[in-house]
């Protein structure tokens, strides 16, 4: 094909797209004309009061044309979005959701319970409570066997012992400790007697399972009363400077076989049952 040929082809293609270009630059020429015809408009509606508010939102707030050729596709794409959007809202109804019972632990029986959830549980638990009642009597028994017997009634100094003292006997121990430290029970006991006495401003008197009568003078405050049973170590008052006292301390005294029973040396007895004052 010769030359001159190829250009009369090509002259009608050449043709329709300077038809289509001149075509599509006086649609674009004509929406420009009318867009700015439009914001004449909005500006000329304050001062003649003619424009409505919802020209002049309208005239503000104008989407923009997509450009090219793709503004079909655009519109339709907006449109199916705003479609999507609008359907569930307009049926009022919330997406169904698949859920069991089971997938929050309601409804369906497991294999733990209080007793374990195991079988024999009952069985288990009478064995469980006859070996801890063995402990339990085990753990008394040691109790017992740590319990002192016999404890010192106060921790403080020996200031007068069972002897002669300013020309007569004294028939019981001295031991000075600050006021308010606690005075224990030296055996176990009952408690025969507490309160105001001569000599001693207030004194307890408890009696031994021998007989014996245990005196524990000069303190303030007692914590006892008469019928108590005590155990030795037990706090029954503490030191005082009451009665006929040089200074705040525990008078301690023993009697054999009963209240008026002849005095016995409270470091001796003490010493016999390993405490030492």
């Amino acid at each position: 094909m010769s030359h001159s040929s190829a250009q009369v082809l090509e002259r009608p293609a050449t043709d329709a797209v300077e038809k289509q270009s001149s075509t599509v630059a006086r649609a674009l020429a004509a929406r420009r004309a009318a867009r700015a015809e439009s914001a004449a408009a909005v500006d000329d509606a304050p001062a003649t009061g003619k424009a409505s508010l919802l020209d002049r939102l309208l005239a503000g707030r104008r989407l923009p044309h997509p450009p090219g050729r793709r503004a079909p596709m655009w519109f339709a794409a907006l449109v199916a979005g705003a479609l999507v959007a609008y359907v569930p809202a307009t049926l009022d109804e919330a997406p169904a959701v698949s859920a069991t019972a089971s997938d929050y632990g309601l409804g369906e029986s497991t294999e733990v319970s209080f007793a374990g959830g195991l079988e024999g549980a009952d069985a288990r638990r009478g064995i469980s409570e006859a070996e801890a009642q063995a402990r339990l009597n085990e753990l008394a028994a040691s109790r017992a066997a740590r319990q002192p017997k016999t404890a010192l009634p106060v921790r403080g100094t020996l200031t007068t012992c069972f002897c002669m003292r300013w020309g007569s006997m004294h028939y019981g121990l001295d031991l000075a400790a600050p006021l308010g430290t606690p005075i224990l029970a030296a055996t176990d006991g009952v408690v025969v007697r507490a309160g105001r006495a001569s000599g001693y401003g207030n004194a307890v008197y408890i009696q031994d399972a021998d007989g014996n009568v245990h005196i524990y003078g000069h303190m303030r405050y007692f914590s006892v009363a008469e019928g108590d049973l005590v155990t030795a170590g037990d706090q029954i008052a503490k030191v005082g400077n009451e009665g006929q006292s040089t200074g705040p301390h525990l008078h301690y005294e023993i009697h054999r076989g009963g209240m008026d029973g002849r005095p016995t040396d409270p470091a001796k007895y003490l010493a016999e049952r390993g405490v030492q004052v």
